[in-house]
């Protein structure tokens, strides 16, 4: 579904991603873990057209390194970024309404899909988003990029900051995108969430991956989680 082969990046003339290899398949949760400054963000932001890139990033048969980002997120892949970028001044229901697909006849989410997953959304649905508790706004971009109906969605450190029991909402969140068939290549730093939701792991080392496997294979692989996870 989405390939990429060889992938490397630059931010200016440092050398960021280093011949990255990995895929994420239909249906699939993969988690990308590794340490800050290891090349996780760089390498969905390079997916999604906002860093340039050589090498290949294939998706569904189609090269889409060096697209432009609004062209891939038509062609079906969503994007939450780590600091959110909501649009403050609108409500809580008008950055849901920015998010939908225009044009699309037919979507597989709804605001009651929206409302359903975060009541707190609903309760808040005419409030300016700019007034609301970080966990909320997490909510909210979360749920505005599945108003763009993608087959892939692509997030960002989701539980950053946020308190346990929001934590527990974004993780139910993410298995309802699994139930859903919604692949999802997720960039976490909590260990314990990543192996929870992810079929497959991916570790990245010094913009490589360094290791891939399944969630019991890197528990079960101490070497790799203290070398390239544990602080």
């Amino acid at each position: 579904m989405l390939t990429l082969r060889n992938v490397h990046a630059f931010y200016g003339k440092s050398h960021v991603l280093h011949g990255v290899h990995f895929e994420v398949r239909p249906g699939e949760i993969v988690a990308l873990l590794g340490r800050n400054g290891s090349g996780r963000s760089t390498t969905v932001k390079t997916i999604m057209g906002l860093v340039e890139g050589t090498g290949s990033v294939r998706w569904k048969d189609a090269e889409i390194l060096g697209s432009e980002a609004f062209r891939i997120a038509h062609a079906g892949i969503g994007y939450v970024p780590e600091n959110r970028d909501i649009f403050p001044t609108l409500t809580v229901h008008q950055n849901l309404l920015l998010g939908q697909k225009r044009g699309a006849k037919t979507a597989r989410w709804s605001f009651d899909d929206m409302y359903a997953l975060f009541p707190r959304l609903k309760d808040r649905q005419h409030n300016e988003a700019g007034v609301l508790s970080g966990g909320e706004q997490q909510m909210l971009t979360l749920c505005r990029t599945l108003m763009g109906d993608p087959e892939l969605i692509m997030i960002d450190e989701p539980t950053e900051g946020l308190a346990p029991k929001i934590v527990e909402l974004v993780a139910a969140y993410l298995h309802e995108l699994k139930r859903r068939g919604i692949s999802v290549l997720l960039v976490e730093q909590k260990l314990t969430i990543a192996l929870e939701v992810a079929d497959r792991c991916l570790v990245m080392g010094h913009g490589q991956i360094v290791f891939e496997g399944r969630p019991a294979d890197l528990r079960a692989n101490a070497y790799i989680r203290k070398e390239w996870l544990e602080v």
